[in-house]
């Protein structure tokens, strides 16, 4: 409990500092002109309609993902669920959204717990590397920006085989330590079923539903000034996302705006105020409606905020603890 708190403290100071900067950046900027209804309406239907698209990939990616682990889930759960995901990300930390929509899965589905939460983790696995190649392929090929320096990324990717590779080491001397291996095991079996032709479907659909939504970056850009083709809209989205991966404060409030913020500055493709207009259109139409849908989703099928709250204060997932041989009765001494 204590390390799970010092882990969403951190996370929260996370976004408190990146939200801060924000803060700093724009009281320095001149006010943003915010376009009117009548010029926005048009753009927002339509940016509206193509992240509908992009949820509706996902609830049919979240239901393959299942069906593909023997899972049966009904395409309308599937939808509404991902919306409840989203909804709750939104709203709690640390990306408690995810943690509830494969709970909620589980109790819908009847299928156990760990299973549901193992392909979390696959369709996690999934838009990461969708995103990736999304993001790597701009960067290689259009000659746009990293946004961070090498060095960082290699630092990060040093640390984390150096910390597989002590979970490892450490895990083979305890039975604790077997038992988290284990665990893992299970858990990420889902993800080894992705090298299948089933598993290269679905990181095709992650790509498109990725490239649906940086369309969406792209539209909004027309609204407020800031002109983004195509795939200056792809490469803002990848780099807002990638950092939105981590887990943060309710709504990625701080981190996702100052991703965006970074995005636009890279690209040099607005004034700073058109793009402090820009973040707070894009964080309107894909934070506000489908946070409203995921609610509704929330209190008309899976029992409302009291059954989301037993759900996530349910006890966690654990390896079961190998049952110890009965013991055999003493034998009588004779006489």
């Amino acid at each position: 409990m204590l390390l799970r708190s010092r882990a969403v403290a951190l996370q929260l100071a996370v976004s408190v500092i990146a939200l801060a900067a924000v803060a700093w950046w724009a009281a320095r900027q001149p006010l943003p002109d915010l376009p009117s209804a009548r010029t926005a309406l048009p753009g927002l239907a339509s940016a509206l309609a193509l992240y509908t698209l992009a949820t509706l990939l996902r609830g049919e990616r979240w239901r393959s993902l299942l069906a593909h682990g023997g899972v049966r889930c009904g395409r309308g759960d599937a939808y509404a669920l991902t919306t409840v995901g989203y909804m709750a990300n939104n709203t709690l930390p640390a990306r408690a959204g995810d943690v509830l929509k494969a709970l909620l899965s589980a109790g819908r589905t009847g299928a156990p717990r760990r299973d549901i939460v193992g392909m979390l983790v696959a369709e996690r696995m999934l838009d990461v590397v969708a995103l990736g190649l999304v993001f790597t392929g701009l960067v290689a090929t259009m000659g746009l920006p990293l946004g961070v320096p090498g060095w960082i990324l290699a630092l990060v990717g040093a640390g984390l085989v150096g910390a597989v590779a002590a979970a490892w080491a450490l895990s083979r001397d305890s039975a604790r330590g077997r038992r988290a291996t284990e665990l893992a095991a299970r858990l990420l079996a889902p993800t080894r079923r992705l090298w299948s032709a089933t598993g290269a479907a679905l990181l095709s659909v992650s790509i498109a539903l990725w490239i649906v939504e940086g369309a969406v970056y792209a539209v909004l850009g027309a609204i407020t000034g800031v002109p983004l083709s195509l795939l200056d809209g792809l490469y803002v989205m990848a780099l807002a996302n990638l950092i939105a991966l981590v887990p943060a404060a309710p709504g990625y409030i701080g981190t996702f705006d100052a991703a965006v913020v970074l995005a636009v500055s890279l690209l040099g493709a607005a004034a700073r105020s058109a793009a402090l207009a820009y973040v707070v259109v894009v964080r309107f139409v894909l934070f506000v409606p489908i946070t409203l849908v995921g609610l509704l989703a929330l209190v008309t099928r899976y029992g409302g905020l009291s059954a989301a709250r037993a759900a996530l204060s349910a006890r966690p997932v654990v390896a079961p603890r190998p049952m110890a041989p009965p013991s055999r009765p003493a034998a009588r001494s004779a006489g």
